[in-house]
């Protein structure tokens, strides 16, 4: 059966999916997150995101089936360039496609309506579901970036790009399309 996935704005409450993902210590280690946080912290640091505070940073909520499983980011944001992100905060959902699905829409909104000439991303090299992911979505390996800690270690940080021309000539196909949040 396959998922439905959308991506919308985020609204005044997402920020309680995210306490809920942040009790997750897997999910907090594979996404980058301090373990463990308080959720008064947790909230504090999603307040402004979800009120859309920062210029240069976009946060959209992922749903699946309606229901608010995640998020995408085009973090950096300029006219012409965004930095890729995405976290799918329920673990049931990991391996189903909704991240491939996610960052698709994403990438799609990020060429088509925002009109950007190239997204970037960074994984940490032992991440390896985030490396498919990017291949899946069509990234090239563009180098490598300054080691950072990663579930407790020092590791390397790979380093990605897609174009709007290489999204052009091959683009992520799926179903179909829905609202777009970009608008």
């Amino acid at each position: 059966m396959a998922l439905t996935v959308t991506l919308r704005p985020l609204r005044p409450g997402d920020e309680e999916a995210a306490v809920r993902w942040a009790a997750d210590p897997e999910f907090c280690l594979a996404a980058g997150w301090t373990p463990g946080l308080a959720p008064r912290l947790v909230r504090d640091h999603w307040r402004p995101i979800v009120a859309g505070s920062w210029p240069d940073f976009l946060r959209l909520g992922v749903e699946v089936g309606g229901r608010f499983v995640g998020y995408v980011d085009l973090a950096e944001l300029t006219p012409t360039s965004g930095q890729f992100g995405i976290g799918i905060g329920e673990r049931a959902l990991w391996g189903r496609g909704v991240g491939r699905e996610a960052g698709r829409l994403l990438l799609a909104g990020a060429f088509g309506t925002l009109g950007l000439k190239t997204v970037t991303a960074q994984v940490y090299a032992p991440n390896l579901r985030s490396h498919a992911l990017m291949r899946r979505l069509g990234f090239r390996e563009a180098g490598r970036g300054e080691p950072e800690p990663y579930r407790g270690e020092v590791v390397e940080v790979v380093r990605y790009a897609l174009t709007r021309e290489e999204w052009n000539v091959t683009p992520v196909r799926s179903g179909g399309e829905g609202p777009s949040p970009f608008a």
